[in-house]
């Protein structure tokens, strides 16, 4: 707690995973947000251009893959691909495991607009064993569904022979962490296991006692499916620079984006994760875990953008983060088959109390934003 500290240009904390701060407190997100303002983007985009030439086909068959959910960073990223390059993507969605209707009625909008797309359904009970584990053993909710959306898709792209796979946003270098990627577009497998999986995905098939026959949507691609070949991993990030608020906008005008009606669980934004009900769960006990929640992030990204002031965003957080997400504690009870003291024995014992202590109940911040 002595060292506990807050970024003096937005409100990244350092607790924040592989995060790192310059002498004048600023978080490397914040650092790249400036160096994005002086950047020569014609270099990248020239880059772009010219991995898209080499992969577009001629013949109007599939030459990428993009994983949406029919939110906006996903949906941004097909339509540049497709109406601004001219390129052929294949459009793959991994179903979660608590679907919202919203979520369903935009991934519907965004394929009548105009997309070829995939949807994988992966075993039900794999799915939630997977999920349910890594709730228990990670203090992560939907493991399961984020491993299945890093590997799902490589898996359809080596069935298919397509060799280009465009994710959105590279999180680590937008949001704060591992600067790893922040100037080589293309990454590894192994990056994937070791960053996002955070070396935990053999820890949670192992938990779950699943056989490997069980888990064809959640390993990645042996070297026999993708042949001589090489599938070349990128996050559209890299080439333009990043803005989730342009790309909401962009979507909800070509993609048929809907906002929710009222603001989603612990943040003050409407437009963003409306997909899936665990997300909500999620960034609680990423707040738990850590001290920031799903407020924090947002403000973040405003603050970055210019849309608000470091001051306006501490009270934005104070007033959002961190909110225990009531409304859906039946559908999670329900899904993970616990009962209540099950299931907040699993949240207490991810709870980081050198953080927070429990008053009636919750569990409280000892810290004050500052």
């Amino acid at each position: 707690m002595s060292e506990l500290f807050w970024c003096t240009s937005c409100l990244n904390m350092s607790t924040r995973p592989r995060i790192t701060f310059d002498e004048s407190g600023w978080c490397n997100a914040c650092q790249w947000a400036e160096e994005k303002k002086n950047l020569d983007w014609s270099i990248r985009q020239n880059e772009l251009k010219q991995i898209l030439d080499s992969h577009r086909s001629s013949d109007g068959s599939f030459d990428c893959v993009v994983p949406v959910s029919g939110g906006k960073d996903g949906s941004y990223v097909a339509h540049q691909l497709k109406n601004v390059y001219g390129m052929h993507p294949l459009t793959v969605t991994i179903t979660p495991a608590l679907a919202l209707d919203l979520g369903n009625q935009n991934l519907k909008n965004f394929i009548a607009s105009g997309y070829n797309h995939i949807q994988i359904s992966p075993a039900g009970d794999v799915m939630d064993a997977l999920n349910k584990f890594g709730f228990i053993h990670k203090g992560f909710p939907y493991f399961g569904w984020l491993m299945a959306i890093k590997t799902g898709p490589l898996k359809i792209a080596a069935q298919l022979n397509i060799s280009l796979i465009f994710y959105a946003e590279e999180g680590e270098t937008e949001y704060g962490g591992s600067t790893a990627l922040k100037d080589q577009p293309f990454y590894d497998i192994k990056y994937i296991r070791d960053i996002y999986f955070e070396g935990g995905q053999d820890l949670v098939f192992k938990e779950a006692n699943l056989e490997n026959e069980a888990l064809p949507f959640f390993r990645f691609p042996s070297k026999d499916e993708i042949g001589d070949g090489e599938l070349k991993i990128t996050h559209w990030s890299y080439f333009e620079n990043w803005d989730p608020y342009r790309n909401y906008l962009v979507a909800k005008e070509h993609c048929g984006l809907i906002e929710s009606t009222d603001t989603n669980s612990g943040t003050f934004t409407n437009f963003a994760q409306n997909d899936q009900a665990l997300y909500s769960l999620h960034a609680y006990m990423m707040y738990l875990k850590f001290g920031f929640g799903r407020a924090t992030q947002d403000a973040g990204i405003e603050i970055r953008r210019g849309a608000m002031t470091r001051e306006q965003a501490i009270n934005l957080v104070k007033l959002y983060d961190g909110l225990y997400p009531q409304d859906n504690i039946d559908a999670y009870l329900n899904y993970y088959k616990m009962n209540l003291a099950e299931f907040e024995a699993v949240i207490d014992k991810w709870t980081n109390t050198d953080l927070f202590k429990k008053q009636d109940g919750r569990w409280k911040p000892t810290f004050t934003i500052k």
